[in-house]
């Protein structure tokens, strides 16, 4: 165990006891589930990320943590719920930065104001996004691509779900980098933006590691870089796009534990040291790995400098890029 994370678990409730609210009564208390909140629907990798979590949150808090899935208007749905509900303890959020620190750019009236609403718990983990290209393009290499966009501009297109999710945002963020114009093409969808691409209908799209990984394997698709600082260790032949002309280049999908603000500060801690004991699980740091999913734990007091520099980086790529709603 890291200085950092015994730091987090140090002085805070024992795992597995109940915390004693001024009120007198305990938390959790006995036979009362405690909702996680997923505002995706099921399947994702967001839903995936919460039932690991939530099954051993269970364990380490001495409680009974349930997910509920609250898809709608690019996670804002379950956001605004969340942000709505009683602060107990008893409903908390799993954010994406797609929602929490990029939808508020597109959204202006979603209800809800992501600094005063929630009250962090922490940082959870972070899954990669592969830049894929179609195999029948031929440009094995991110230099290769740029090189052909450059020589036929707006003729390539890319295939993405819609303004704002994070494979859109990444793409942007790459084209703006790379100083090269490609159309985009609007699916009802991850999965028909991914068949678009393996059909050949589009030559490039960012797609999240869990979905690209069998399809590299395959051969349908052929990834020519990864969105993290670091390369995959699940495809540790595949560059970064930073060290592949491109420095400084990251775009990952982050999830986070929220509650609702005026949530106790005695349930925040015991939740931190909860999820802080939950990310070192082995058998969880396993079940995630196999996702390409990587823990990022990060203390509640770390959340809100996070945020703020996460909002400010997407928040400049959507205006300079002119990204509205469709």
């Amino acid at each position: 165990m890291t200085l950092h994370r015994r730091a987090v678990l140090a002085g805070l409730v024992p795992l597995g006891a109940r915390t004693a609210l001024a009120q007198g009564e305990p938390w959790p208390a006995p036979g009362r589930p405690i909702t996680i909140v997923v505002a995706w629907a099921p399947g994702g990798s967001t839903d995936f990320v919460g039932r690991v979590v939530a099954q051993q949150l269970s364990k380490e808090i001495g409680g009974n943590v349930v997910v509920d899935n609250r898809p709608g208007a690019s996670g804002t749905v379950g956001h605004a719920s969340v942000a709505r509900a009683r602060p107990d303890g008893y409903t908390l959020l799993l954010g994406v930065n797609s929602t929490y620190a990029m939808s508020r750019h597109l959204f202006p009236q979603r209800g809800y104001d992501d600094e005063r609403a929630f009250a962090p718990i922490g940082r959870i983990a972070v899954s990669p996004i592969f830049l894929c290209v179609t195999p029948k393009l031929g440009t094995p290499t991110i230099a290769a691509f740029i090189a052909r966009a450059k020589s036929m501009p707006g003729k390539l297109s890319y295939g993405s779900s819609g303004a704002g999710s994070s494979a859109h945002l990444a793409t942007e963020l790459f084209l703006r980098s790379a100083g090269i114009t490609v159309q985009n093409v609007t699916y009802r969808g991850g999965a028909p933006a991914v068949q678009a691409l393996i059909a050949g209908e589009v030559e490039m799209a960012f797609v999240d590691a869990v979905t690209a990984l069998p399809l590299m394997a395959s051969g349908q698709i052929a990834a020519i870089g990864v969105s993290t600082p670091e390369r995959n260790p699940l495809a540790p032949d595949v560059p970064t796009i930073a060290e592949s002309g491109l420095p400084g280049f990251q775009a990952t999908s982050d999830f986070a534990l929220l509650a609702p603000a005026g949530t106790p500060e005695p349930i925040i801690h015991q939740l931190s040291a909860g999820l802080a004991a939950t990310m070192q699980n082995p058998e969880v740091l396993g079940r995630l790995r196999q996702g390409s999913i990587f823990p990022t734990f990060g203390t509640p007091e770390e959340f809100p400098a996070y945020l703020a520099t996460e909002s400010a980086k997407w928040g400049e790529v959507i205006r300079s890029r002119g990204i509205i709603l469709e």
